[in-house]
């Protein structure tokens, strides 16, 4: 039998590899791999005559076994041996199948280290290199500890190949990431920034990437690097293609460097050096020159590669901040990209002017391309793009522009997609405010926002327009006046009636000389709106009648009417009974002088800035963020009540080099960012701090303090006592978090909510459901005063009937007091009963945190309500009567027995609530469709109150036994 030859050996993995492809079956495919790793097992342990070859034939069977998704538990030692051949494959194969395969924490890793420490040793420069892959590839602790030391020395040392330092170069990066307190210090520093200088380009680019995690992580020791990096950068922008044949990519000498040395330099502030400066805003004008030249190619490679050097350069003249003849030339050139063909360079053509609207010295250049601007917002095509559009308009308003671009920014805003709508109403509402001369203007555009977009504004929104309404006596009548034909619209959103329960409240009296807007006029058209609100909103309508009271003592009976009504003095909300009762006896009880002392005029509000401008900074951070200083104040919590109303004060901030906005609108100029370093992303309040930051500052005279309920936290009005705020106390030793109770059965009804707090984290869930679609937004805020690292929100996969796909987050870093939103993509294949969960993973000093976080999906999310008559309803009814359809149960009630609440809860579950149906005009009817991805689901219910007998009937039917039992269960005790 004559000896295998090395085709021959290698044949064997091609027929394997083909035999797996020509498997027909799952089945057939595991019947073959388990034929074959039987067979290897048997050579490993049996045959002792195994040459190299053979070994790195069976090893490189087991890794493409493995590389289908077999789990491998044999031949590291064999794979470890091909470590000592002297053969480039077999070694090569070796390293590979460790890199992949073997468990970093193997007995085996001794041994691997000193074979690594051998390869390393020698003077063959490809075992080298093979060295430095695998160490890079592992990149764990034990290679950083075993090779800190031996990679610099190899990496600077004169007699190292070129290839070998690239390796080298970039093997370190890895370590360091891994290991940073082993970063070289020291003698190393300035032999590793010479490497700069080096004549190899590869070298260069590895050592520039390597210098710039180094500078990041130790910027004193490595600022030498500046003026090797704008040489070298000097050397590259006024060389030809021709100069660089190596490294030349599509006619763009040395692309990659150059972009690699222009954010190395942004680590920096200008040069210092007279001569360096001068020398880098040299190379920075001939890159933008460049650019105006024609294209050498028509190939998408070469505009791609010219426009990444452009852009990178543009960004460093942006971080410089203090050259106006290179601003205004960079803004000229993205404004010839507003109009390009290509839809990816308009995006980062606005998102850099966005930027440079920021600067003093091309502000103006920046207006200029205004209607180009508002012509993308209104015909672009991509999300993307209209949403930079956005921003931008955002950044060059001021006083000039202000009216036209919220003009445009409105009628964009009802037609904007909903994902964008709430950062848009923001924007509107600060740059009205900022650049409002007149504030009828002001008032005309905030009750259009909310008319618009009512769904988006936010409370800091209406709370600042309440604000400055009341601090403007000159506006006061106007704004009563148009609050009070905005509530007359037939569909009004539930934030026009806070709005305007609170200045009607104030300031109905303006306007009640007019017969059309007569005190009861006003009372009863406020009260229209009353059963359709919220408890809350109904909570602030109550103080606004009785503030109704003082002003208009001729409705005071139909008011005392409205307050004695069941449904308020009996009402389950707390709040609302309690406020009904109190206020009830106030005005039975108190004199004219009393009640004119307690329900006088609010105080005007202590001017400050506005918390809206925080908000926006906390939603989205800029296009470029760099290091920048963060400043704060925090005042202490103190809270007045006078009348009814509540006026709070909490925490302050002020933003590093962020203009204040200016309330009155009197000092307000273009934005000036000379010595200008951006600012980091503000640390994020909590709601209770973004209620009290609206109204800050000392109100006279307090009535009396006690301490707060946070259910009062979410209304303008309080009850007749005061209530100081808690603020969050410092943690002074982090203790992990690994398992965790949190509130995800409470989003039955609602989609906003907090799901977990304790002392440390705070997590906030905001859900949106279409169908058979959802997305979920988790913020996670760090309350404590250390960095959570390393977080990560991974799908646990317990729930094969519900995909949950997590997005990319933009960090895995938490700051102190700073927040990460992590969105959900959720997909609901069939019915469910198990909520899906997530695993939640971060280090804090040294400690793991690891806990599953249940995700508030119901199966009730997925309802769409649905409407019929009598005889539709009973029809459908009786064809869902077979065994197993139906699911039936008897409970008391938890509560007094409510139909208005009771219609509401249904109603907020998903159904749809059928009145005229039933012939007990007591029960309750209603239809839904359940989607999921594979079918469809009409379902039925039908409850009935017993109220002598304080007890329910719920009876649901649908075509699906799980389902109509899942529904009964999430009902049950929620009436």
């Amino acid at each position: 039998m004559t000896p295998p030859v090395k085709g021959d050996g290698m044949r064997g993995l091609s027929v394997f590899i083909s035999d797996i492809r020509n498997c027909k079956s799952r089945e057939a495919e595991i019947k073959r791999i388990n034929k074959e790793l039987a067979n290897i097992r048997t050579k490993f342990k049996g045959d002792k005559t195994l040459d190299g070859y053979q070994k790195k034939k069976y090893v490189c069977k087991l890794l493409f076994i493995f590389l289908l998704g077999h789990d491998i538990d044999f031949g590291q030692k064999e794979a470890v041996n091909l470590l000592v051949s002297n053969k480039y494959t077999e070694k090569q194969i070796g390293y590979l199948f460790i890199s992949v395969i073997l468990n970093h924490e193997s007995d085996l890793m001794r041994l691997i280290i000193q074979n690594i420490k051998n390869d390393l040793s020698s003077r063959n420069p490809i075992f080298i290199t093979l060295a430095l892959q695998c160490i890079a590839n592992i990149g764990n602790r034990e290679m950083a500890d075993a090779f800190a030391q031996d990679i610099p020395k190899l990496l600077v040392s004169g007699d190292t190949l070129d290839t070998v330092k690239q390796s080298a170069a970039l093997c370190l990066l890895k370590l360091i990431r891994t290991a940073p307190e082993l970063m070289p210090t020291g003698e190393w520093t300035t032999r590793i920034i010479h490497l700069l200088n080096d004549q190899h380009l590869g070298v260069v680019t590895a050592a520039c990437s390597l210098i710039d995690i180094l500078v990041k992580r130790n910027p004193e020791e490595y600022k030498a690097c500046v003026s090797l990096a704008v040489s070298r950068l000097s050397r590259i922008v006024t060389s030809t293609y021709t100069d660089f044949q190596d490294y030349t990519y599509y006619f763009v000498p040395a692309p990659w460097l150059s972009v690699k040395i222009l954010r190395l330099l942004q680590n920096y502030p200008p040069p210092e050096d007279p001569s360096i400066k001068s020398r880098l805003n040299e190379c920075l004008d001939t890159i933008l020159q460049k650019a105006q030249e024609a294209l050498k190619s028509k190939k998408l490679q070469h505009s791609n590669a010219k426009n990444a050097v452009l852009f990178e350069a543009i960004n460093l003249i942006i971080h410089i901040d203090s050259e106006p003849n290179l601003l205004v030339k960079a803004c000229n050139q993205l404004g010839n990209f507003l109009s390009h063909k290509d839809t990816n360079l308009r995006y980062l053509a606005l998102e850099s002017m966005c930027l440079l609207a920021t600067s003093e010295f091309s502000h103006e250049a920046v207006k200029k391309h205004q209607e180009t601007v508002i012509n993308a917002l209104k015909t672009e095509r991509d999300i993307s793009v209209r949403q930079r559009a956005v921003d931008l308009l955002y950044a060059m308003c001021d006083r000039t522009n202000a009216e036209e671009i919220v003009k445009e920014m409105l009628a964009y805003l009802e037609t904007a997609d909903y994902h964008i709508r709430e950062e848009m109403v923001l924007k509107v509402a600060i740059l009205a405010e900022k650049y409002a001369v007149d504030y009828t203007w002001y008032v005309d555009i905030m009750l259009n926002l909310i008319r618009i977009a009512g769904d988006y504004v936010s409370e800091e929104v209406w709370y600042r327009v309440i604000q400055i309404v009341v601090n403007r006596t000159d506006v006061q009548g106007y704004a009563a006046k148009t609050v009070f034909e905005a509530l007359q619209a037939p569909a009004c959103h539930e934030n026009m009636v806070k709005v305007g329960g609170y200045i009607l409240g104030e300031f109905g009296n303006l306007i009640a000389g007019d017969p059309r807007s007569s005190p009861l006029v006003q009372f009863e058209l406020l009260h229209s709106k009353y059963h359709l609100c919220s408890p809350q909103t109904r909570c602030l309508l109550l103080s606004t009648y009785v503030k109704f009271i003082n002003l208009f003592s001729e409705i005071k009976q139909q008011i005392q009417h409205v307050l004695k009504q069941e449904n308020n003095l009996k009402s389950s909300d707390v709040e609302i009974q309690q406020r009904s009762v109190e206020y009830l006896q106030l005005s039975m009880i108190a004199d004219a002088d009393v009640l004119a002392t307690v329900l006088e005029e609010m105080p005007s509000f202590p001017e400050r800035e506005s918390s809206i401008l925080s908000s926006i900074l906390q939603k989205k951070k800029p296009p470029m963020e760099t290091i920048g200083q963060k400043e704060e104040k925090i005042e202490k919590t103190t809270t007045n009540v006078q009348n009814g109303h509540e006026a709070k004060l909490g925490q302050v901030q002020s933003i590093a080099n962020v203009q204040p906005v200016d309330l009155i609108g009197l000092n307000s100029t273009p934005p000036s960012t000379k010595n200008h370093t951006p600012t980091a992303v503000t640390p994020v309040k909590s709601d209770q701090e973004a209620l009290l930051d609206i109204f800050g500052g000392p109100v006279p005279p307090p009535a009396q303090s006690v301490p707060v309920s946070n259910n009062n936290l979410d209304s303008l009005f309080s009850d007749t006592f005061g209530v100081p705020t808690q603020v969050v106390s410092e943690v002074s030793q982090f203790n992990p978090i690994l398992s965790i109770q949190d509130n995800h059965m409470q989003f039955i009804f609602t989609n906003v909510d907090t799901l977990f707090e304790n002392e440390a984290l705070k997590i906030f869930m905001k859900c949106e459901f279409k169908q058979n679609l959802a997305r979920l937004t988790l913020t996670f805020l760090n309350k404590t005063n250390f960095v959570f690292q390393n977080f990560s929100v991974e799908s646990t996969g317990n729930n094969d009937l519900v995909r949950v796909l997590p997005r990319a987050l933009d960090t895995n870093t938490i700051s102190s007091q700073f927040e990460v939103a992590q969105i959900l993509n959720v997909e609901c294949v069939n019915d469910f009963i198990e909520c899906p969960q997530v695993l939640v993973q971060f280090s804090c000093e040294g400690t793991q945190s690891r806990f599953e976080l249940n995700l508030p999906v119901f199966l009730n999310k997925f309802f769409d309500p649905v409407q019929m008559d009598s005889q539709t309803f009973f029809t459908r009814w009786k064809n869902l009567a077979n065994p197993g359809q139906e699911q039936q149960k008897i409970f008391k009630a938890n509560f007094p027995i409510d139909k208005e609440r009771n219609s509401q809860t249904l109603i907020n579950f998903g159904w749809s609530s059928l009145t005229g149906i039933d012939p007990n005009p007591e029960n309750f009817c209603g239809a839904g469709i359940i989607h999921t991805s594979t079918q469809q689901y009409g379902c039925l219910y039908r409850l009935e109150p017993n109220r002598q007998a304080q007890m329910y009937r719920l009876t649901i039917r649908s075509n699906k036994e799980s389902i109509s039992k899942r529904l009964v269960e999430l009902l049950d005790n929620q009436f």
